[in-house]
């Protein structure tokens, strides 16, 4: 990492034992309703997901003004209800960020009858990873009512 790139690093407690917050990341509808930050949607039929080692987490953001960007991410560490890890490349569509490689790697912390996430993914530049760290606390906020219903 050079002194230009930072990863990011989120803190997160979720009122929801480690099991269903696992699976809003794991479910392809549940992942679908919720992964969208602001000005952005995910089409089911766009998610697919397989939850192993050497499997993948496939969907495509849709903005607002129709602009996508797909994300392709290879699992290389699954642990059911504790960690998921992977290698992502996102790709925007033409006009867009362009493509790049990142890492992301999600620990579900049991804190009894809350989970406690903790999330890694980089590298960004400074200026993408807040705009990825304002994302996730966006698609948090979806997360935090989906896993309340």
């Amino acid at each position: 990492m050079t002194d230009s790139t930072m990863d990011l690093l989120i803190e997160r407690v979720f009122d929801a034992p480690p099991e269903p917050v696992y699976r809003a990341f794991t479910g392809e509808d549940q992942l679908a309703s919720w992964i969208a930050p602001a000005g952005f949607s995910v089409p089911k039929d766009s998610v697919d997901l397989d939850v192993s080692v050497g499997g993948h987490q496939r969907y495509i953001l849709v903005g607002d003004d129709r602009s996508t960007t797909s994300v392709d991410m290879t699992y290389t560490a699954v642990l059911e209800n504790e960690l998921l890890a992977g290698e992502e490349r996102v790709a925007a569509a033409p006009g867009g960020h362009g493509e790049f490689m990142r890492t992301l790697r999600l620990e579900f912390q049991d804190a009894g009858e809350q989970t406690r996430l903790v999330l890694r993914q980089g590298p960004f530049t400074r200026e993408a990873g807040n705009e990825a760290h304002a994302n996730w606390e966006n698609a948090f906020a979806k997360l935090d009512t989906l896993l309340s219903e």
